[in-house]
This record gives structure tokens, C-alpha cells and sequence, in this order.
């Protein structure tokens, strides 16, 4: 197993495709140790092929398993030297249809995932991170954390209760010296964005298309400044302002977008 040496580290799941795998690239660019995790062996191999063997630690994790997770975490450790900067748990899914149309076994794999997925693998990386000072606790929610989205209302769900417990840890984790933080990007330009979704963007302003890119530099940025929410595109603070000021209008809105009311 390659050896990180002095470099600075991040743990990324989901970083065999969209913004896991941008993100795993930027910072290997920057000379950080990569550790990139996922189901996807195939482009975990594509990864390791651009970043290099020696640059990082490409291993198979399913992150709903706590006895993998503390694994994977126990291998990156022999390779960093206990060491941990930045822990992003990224792996996410997105099960398309109406909530009371989609079976229960789907609903839980979504839930498994994006929630239980994100608490597994805090625990098991907070003994890393505490021993790392300046160490970031980084989790991938969503826009669906501002406001739940009609036809994915179980990953909705998933997604504020993730910034729900960023928002938590950014205060318990004080104790220890350790920030938390979280993404909330909009509609970014990866596999798990949806048909429907693709065709309902608009081609300028806050719910356009983004490259996965933007959301690895709202990453970057997260490590080197003390804000808590990165929203990606930042337009998409203003709709949480919005959201917040005037819930009754946003509902309204996305019923007559959906086609739900006239």
C-alpha cells in the first residue's frame, strides 16, 4: 500500500464517479493522499489510473456496513500515519418516484445510504480526525436539504437530515477541535441526476446544470475557510433565504412545476 508521507489526506466515498471523483482529482493535483472509496470497482481502477498509485488508496467500501467502513478507515490509517484532514462522505443515491408509489425496500436503500451511510462512517473516522489538527468533517447534502423535491422525497429527506446533523456536529465536534461542514449542491451534472430533473433545468441561473467541478472547489474552499453550508452554485443561499422567508410560495411554486395543481 502506498505511504502519504508528510501529505495532507481526505477520505472520499463515492469517489469512483461525478463529484467524488472530481474532488479526488483536484486534491491529488494539490499533493494531497487521496483515499478513494466506492461500490465501483471499475472506475475506482479508472481513478487510480489518472491520480497514480502511488498518490492515494483506491479500495471497494460499501459505506452501509460498519465493519467495512472501520476496515477501510483502519487501512487508510497504516497509510497516513493516523492522519486524517478531511473526511468526506459523499456516497449518496437518488431512487426516482412519488413516495407512495416506490416500494419500502427502496426507501430504505436510500435511507441506508445517504443517512445511515453518513453516520457510519463519522464514527469511524472521528478517532482519525480528532487526532489531525485543523481536521474537517465534510459531508455531501443537497439542495433538497433547502427545500424537499417532488419525485425524490425519501432522498430529500435523507439530505436534511444529513445537514441537520452537520449543523449538530459543528457544535459537539468543537470539543475536540474538529469543524464540520457541509455541500449543498443544486443540479449538478452526474449520473444520479435524473431524466426528469435534466429536462426542468433552465440553461442560466441558480438551477442550471453545474460541473461536478464547482462542487470539488466548494470542497477545497470548505478546508481553508470556517463556513459551515457551501452551496454550489452560491445563488442557491438566496433560495434558502427564500425558503425560509416565504414557505408557502415555494410549495405552491413546485405543485404548479410538477404539474401536481394548476
Amino acid at each position: 500500500m502506498p505511504r502519504s508521507g508528510d501529505r495532507k489526506s481526505i477520505f472520499i466515498t463515492g469517489a469512483a464517479s461525478g463529484m467524488g471523483r472530481e474532488t479526488a482529482l483536484l486534491f491529488a493535483r494539490q499533493g494531497w493522499f487521496v483515499g478513494a472509496f466506492d461500490v465501483n470497482r471499475s472506475g475506482l481502477d479508472a481513478l487510480e489510473a489518472e491520480i497514480g498509485a502511488g498518490h492515494g488508496h483506491f479500495a471497494l467500501l460499501d459505506v452501509t456496513s460498519a465493519d467495512d467502513f472501520a476496515a477501510a478507515i483502519a487501512d487508510f490509517s497504516d497509510a497516513t500515519g493516523g492522519k486524517l484532514d478531511i473526511l468526506m462522505n459523499n456516497a449518496g443515491i437518488a431512487i426516482e418516484g412519488l413516495f407512495d408509489e416506490i416500494s419500502w425496500d427502496d426507501v430504505m436503500k436510500v435511507i441506508n445510504v445517504n443517512l445511515l451511510g453518513v453516520m457510519i462512517g463519522i464514527r469511524a473516522g472521528l478517532p482519525l480526525l480528532r487526532a489531525t489538527p485543523g481536521s474537517l468533517c465534510l459531508t455531501t447534502s443537497s439542495s433538497s436539504a433547502i427545500w424537499g423535491t417532488g419525485g425524490i422525497a425519501v432522498y430529500s429527506a435523507t439530505k436534511h437530515a444529513v445537514r441537520g446533523l452537520t449543523e449538530a456536529l459543528s457544535v459537539e465536534f468543537q470539543r475536540f477541535g474538529v469543524r464540520a461542514a457541509d455541500l449543498l449542491p443544486g443540479l449538478i451534472d452526474t449520473p444520479i441526476l435524473g431524466d426528469a430533473m435534466r429536462e426542468m433545468a433552465p440553461k442560466e441561473g441558480m438551477w442550471r446544470i453545474t460541473p461536478a467541478s464547482e462542487v470539488a472547489e466548494a470542497a477545497w474552499q470548505a478546508y481553508h475557510d470556517n463556513q459551515l453550508h457551501w452551496y454550489v452554485p452560491a445563488e442557491l443561499k438566496d433560495f434558502d433565504l427564500e425558503v425560509t422567508s416565504t414557505p408557502e410560495k415555494v410549495r405552491d411554486e413546485r405543485a404548479r412545476m410538477f404539474g401536481f395543481v394548476q
